[in-house]
């Protein structure tokens, strides 16, 4: 299989990128379901409302039309009914209105969610570029808005004639009732060729949806070099990390070391591990170790230790034993606590002994280690 070219943008977005996009107000949307939804919202809002605002309206123009002689060179009086006037339409219309305006925030989040960006609101200066300007006007996403202005056209223009020709017996029927009756049945024809125009809609936002999602994923993809230089921000370059790693191992090494000179005693396996133990009762219930490591680290312990006059013990199996189940500067577990014990009361008589304190102990052997603990 041939490689892609190295400047080709053939890499999913990654999570930093998506971040930083959508900080920009760069998300995935929709005009045509936005659009779609508001237009349904509005032919439902106005057949459920269509009886009382029918009703409100007639009574707005009547009043409008049928003023009282005695007010109209009268100024104040003409004002206060253009206030009533305007008051009467404006809670007749008022609800459809809210609840447009409530569609139009939430659908717009239906595909990428809410965003709020102040960069996406600053004026960017490539816009301006007449070569940029002519790109956008012949390139795929005008081509393709001018597919679905013409499919738009196409389908409202079908829809409509289909309804109004369905229709239009009643339409010839609304001059024969009263002027309330045929408002209110005027709004709800209206209504319901409304809902059956913005319906048709639906199936142009249907399709415009997946295409502004995958159409958004692809502005956003990368080459392979951009998810590489992102890596190397995001987690650092490899050799800077390496020489990290390499720092903190020195630092913790040289740390570990300084402490064994202060262990009680050193229990090794007696060439491939060594593990220092110190036992403190003031600061810590049980023993501690201070230092651990193996084959070469092992061997460092040991004369560190000998060098301190640390005591040595050679106890293969409970120096595994420690060595795999505790980590620096942790308490030995519990299951432990009897070998280690006779550990340092061995060595504890071995002080008493040099110090011409009593006799000679003998070296712990066979100390008690569970099964789960032995390595």
């Amino acid at each position: 299989m041939a490689e892609s070219p190295a400047g080709e943008r053939t890499e999913q977005a990654t999570p930093k990128r998506l971040k930083e996009a959508r900080e920009k107000g760069q998300v995935a949307r929709s005009r045509e379901l936005t659009t779609a939804l508001l237009l349904m919202t509005a032919s439902l809002t106005l057949y459920a409302f269509s009886s009382s605002s029918g009703k409100g309206i007639a009574q707005v123009a009547k009043s409008a039309f049928s003023p009282d002689r005695r007010n109209i060179f009268q100024a104040n009086q003409m004002l206060q009914a253009l206030y009533e006037l305007i008051s009467g339409v404006l809670v007749s219309v008022a609800p459809i209105f809210l609840l447009l305006y409530a569609v139009t925030f939430l659908s717009t989040m239906l595909t990428g969610g809410m965003t709020f960006s102040t960069k996406a609101m600053a004026p960017k200066l490539d816009r301006m570029s007449p070569l940029k300007g002519v790109k956008r006007m012949f390139g795929m996403h005008a081509l393709m808005e001018l597919v679905k202005a013409l499919a738009k056209v196409f389908v409202v223009f079908l829809v409509g004639f289909l309804v109004i020709r369905h229709v239009f017996p009643e339409l010839t029927q609304l001059g024969n009732g009263d002027v309330y009756s045929s408002i209110g049945q005027a709004m709800d024809l209206v209504a319901r060729s409304f809902f059956l125009i913005s319906l048709s809609l639906l199936v142009i936002a249907l399709i415009d949806v997946p295409y502004q999602i995958w159409n958004h994923a692809k502005q956003l993809k990368m080459t392979k070099q951009e998810v590489k230089d992102e890596f190397k921000e995001t987690e650092g370059k490899p050799e800077v990390k390496s020489k990290v790693r390499q720092m903190q191992y020195e630092m913790a090494h040289r740390r570990m070391m300084e402490a064994v000179p202060d262990a009680d005693v050193v229990v090794t396996n007696p060439e491939h591990y060594s593990v220092a133990i110190k036992y403190d009762a003031m600061r810590s219930s049980a023993p501690i170790v201070v230092a651990k490591g193996v084959d070469v680290i092992a061997m460092q312990i040991r004369k560190v230790a000998i060098a301190n006059d640390v005591p040595l013990l050679a106890a293969p199996p409970l120096a595994r034993a420690i060595f795999h189940t505790t980590e620096l500067d942790q308490e030995i577990p519990h299951g432990l606590y009897m070998a280690v014990a006779q550990v340092l009361a061995y060595v504890f008589q071995l002080n008493s002994y040099y110090q011409g304190k009593g006799a000679k102990p003998k070296t712990p052997r066979n100390l008690p280690i569970p099964e789960e603990l032995k390595h």
